[in-house]
């Protein structure tokens, strides 16, 4: 049982209405790992953490949570679950160590012992007795956290955790989550729009497009870096006559001026680059310098979705 999934979808669907929401999804989450949700606007992934935490029925499929369906034993399965959905909400007038008490007496077993260990783990030792309403909102993150570890969950899922957030903050919730899935062995579900900060914090992230799946890789994946091919911005003079001299060799996939027709970008395999260099030169064109150019995440992502924006 030790490779058994921390979470496991099995071809959910949710309707509403006439209306697919999230259709026939189905992706595994094993334990330590941080998976990331990625889609445009409407793409299904609040829909389908609804789903999962049993804030919403599911229409078709299973959810099983270390092994209890969601839908015929959820209080089996939703013990194993901690949960953030949209921003997190506390009593402000109180401190925050006096809303994770109030918490953990809504908890059965859960000890000042255990308040302590989750203070601990996010790092607010020093301000654990301030007031909520002190609080900035990173901090208020970090405290919801806190909130969902207390009952030792083996899955924690965030639904949008970085909204509001400014850098510093984005990268204490990454580094905290990232000692989480070390430290403690839980599993995490992040839902994003924020595609620089889905690829330094996920191991994996599960792409949805209009309710369906369209794929699930790891997140060095979204980018180009590894493939084969790859482009090149070559600053060279006279670009144009560049333009027709690269135009004209074998392997190329494609060439293009740019940047006010200053450069010429060729994509091509990486070892042919010194073949086009000292096609270059055989022509007179003089080559001031070779840069790669990496494609965005932003830009693959599109290209993945077919041109839908982020959301």
């Amino acid at each position: 049982m030790d490779n058994e999934p921390i979470i496991s979808l099995r071809n959910v669907s949710k309707q509403i209405g006439r209306t697919t929401i999230v259709d026939d999804l189905s992706f595994e989450v094993p334990q330590g790992e941080i998976f990331g949700f990625l889609g445009p606007n409407g793409a299904g992934k609040t829909t389908t953490i609804r789903m999962i935490v049993g804030l919403m029925s599911v229409t078709k499929g299973q959810i099983l949570i270390k092994g209890k369906n969601i839908q015929t034993e959820f209080e089996q399965a939703i013990h194993h679950v901690g949960a953030i959905v949209e921003s997190p909400e506390m009593y402000k007038y109180l401190s925050g160590y006096q809303n994770l008490v109030h918490y953990a007496r809504m908890v059965p077993g859960v000890k000042k012992e255990r308040i302590a260990e989750v203070v601990s783990l996010v790092k607010m030792e020093k301000r654990i007795h301030d007031k909520v309403k002190k609080y900035s909102l990173g901090m208020r993150q970090r405290l919801g956290v806190a909130q969902a570890l207390l009952h030792r969950p083996s899955l924690l899922i965030l639904d949008e955790p970085t909204n509001g957030l400014d850098p510093a903050g984005i990268r204490e919730l990454r580094d905290y989550l990232r000692h989480l899935t070390r430290t403690e062995g839980i599993s995490v579900i992040v839902s994003s729009h924020l595609l620089s900060e889905m690829e330094l914090m996920c191991d994996r992230v599960a792409i949805l497009k209009q309710g369906k799946l369209v794929n699930v890789m790891p997140v060095q994946h979204l980018s180009r870096e590894n493939d084969q091919a790859q482009t090149y911005r070559i600053q060279a003079k006279p670009p144009e006559r560049a333009l027709r001299v690269i135009s004209g060799m074998d392997g190329i996939q494609g060439v293009k001026l740019t940047r006010e027709e200053k450069f010429v970008e060729v994509t091509t395999e990486h070892e042919r680059i010194p073949d086009i260099l000292v096609g270059l030169m055989q022509h007179d064109i003089r080559i001031y310098g070779v840069q790669t150019v990496s494609q965005t995440l932003e830009e693959r992502f599109l290209e993945i979705t077919g041109g839908e924006q982020i959301g």
